[in-house]
């Protein structure tokens, strides 16, 4: 079987890299179809050791700066294979999603590809849910390749998306260089963002995406900037949808504070400030439910974090900037994973909707205490 490149850079996500590395490695194979690659940049906990935990079907590379342009750069210098795979370290993503990106990518045309979005929403504050039940109905979140957190590219188009220049909007930016008959939103994959716990950490991500687009806006070199959001856009979405009034005036009023905000911040600090939303990589036992096909499929693996250790910055420094480890610690024991028999509610496609379900997953045992357990929640 063809095998599929991940590339995961990873910047103090010790709370989350083991819940993805737990869907994209269970259930274990004998002949993996994955080469996963994580690059922990610039990370003060102990977001590589939990990531070699996993064993020597995942590699980590560690580099001393924060950046995930070289986290990237890092990443495709390790990675074997084509299509290659980028995806965030705070999504939900399955081995099987991947592997459908990977055969849309095989297609004749097909340069990238993104899966379907699925915003969790549940447990946010009214106004957060508003704003995103706004934001995934307009025309250009929905055809374009940004917001997803992953992003597949075939051999053609890892060149043309190595040709751009570095930009906040690393996402946005990939999206745009392509095309549209040259990318493709594949339905047969998903990926579960999770949305801001707090309308601050909304604002926060909220400038962030203006101040990447501004940037986008005057680098040389960079595509140019077609996603921005028309008002003609928001207008039909309140004229076919009546009751959507109140929150398209809440998205109005975000995107123009937004705004405001990003000029202050790029007038102090220029686009050096990431402003980076903690608040979604909380772990919590209500998650979204990943099951999305009408065949029954093994439910996806769970795992549950143990306490973040912080290290001092002079033990972050005195790392080399590239170390890889292939090898997991000589105590790590691997388990059998145990698949749950239960039913599997399907979600259906709606992009922010979750119910409840039965998780199951494989166990690891390891001296990071990273643990992979079987949940049961309502």
């Amino acid at each position: 079987m063809a095998v599929t490149s991940v590339v995961i850079p990873a910047h103090n996500e010790a709370r989350v890299i083991g819940r993805l590395l737990g869907e994209l490695t269970c259930p274990p194979a004998s002949d993996p179809v994955l080469d996963i690659v994580v690059v922990a940049n610039g990370c003060t906990d102990d977001t590589a050791e939990i990531a070699t935990s996993f064993g020597p079907g995942v590699r980590v590379a560690e580099l001393a700066a924060a950046s995930k342009r070289a986290a990237l750069d890092a990443g495709d210098r390790l990675a074997r294979e084509f299509p290659r795979i980028y995806v965030d370290a705070d999504v939900e993503l399955h081995a099987d999603d991947v592997q459908a990106l990977a055969a849309a990518l095989r297609r004749p045309g097909v340069l990238a590809a993104a899966p379907e979005r699925v915003i969790e929403v549940s447990g946010r504050p009214a106004l957060v849910r508003w704003y995103y039940d706004t934001w995934a109905r307009l025309p250009q979140v929905r055809a374009g390749l940004f917001g997803r957190g992953v992003i597949g590219v075939s051999e053609a188009g890892h060149e043309r998306l190595a040709s751009l220049p570095a930009l906040l909007a690393d996402d946005l930016a990939g999206s745009l260089v392509f095309a549209p008959g040259e990318r493709a939103i594949v339905p047969q994959a998903l990926v579960v963002v999770h949305a801001p716990r707090t309308l601050a950490d909304l604002m926060r991500r909220r400038v962030r995406a203006a101040l990447t687009v501004a940037q986008l806006e005057r680098v040389p070199g960079a595509p140019p900037s077609t996603a921005r959001t028309r008002p003609a856009d928001l207008a039909a979405i309140a004229w076919r949808e009546p009751r959507m009034a109140p929150e398209v005036a809440f998205f109005v009023l975000m995107a123009v504070l937004a705004r405001l905000r990003a000029r202050q911040a790029r007038q102090r600090v220029g686009y050096s400030n990431w402003l980076r939303d903690e608040s979604s990589r909380l772990l919590m036992r209500a998650s979204c439910s990943r099951n999305h096909s009408k065949a029954r499929r093994p439910p996806r693996s769970r795992w549950r974090p143990t306490p973040v250790r912080r290290r001092s910055r002079t033990q972050a420094t005195e790392k080399t900037a590239t170390t890889v480890r292939t090898r997991s610690p000589a105590n790590t024991r691997f388990e059998e994973p145990c698949w749950d028999s239960g039913p599997v509610t399907p979600t259906g496609r709606m992009p922010m909707r979750s119910t409840g379900r039965t998780l199951a997953c494989c166990t690891v045992n390891s001296v990071a205490s990273s643990r992979l357990t079987r949940l049961n929640v309502r």
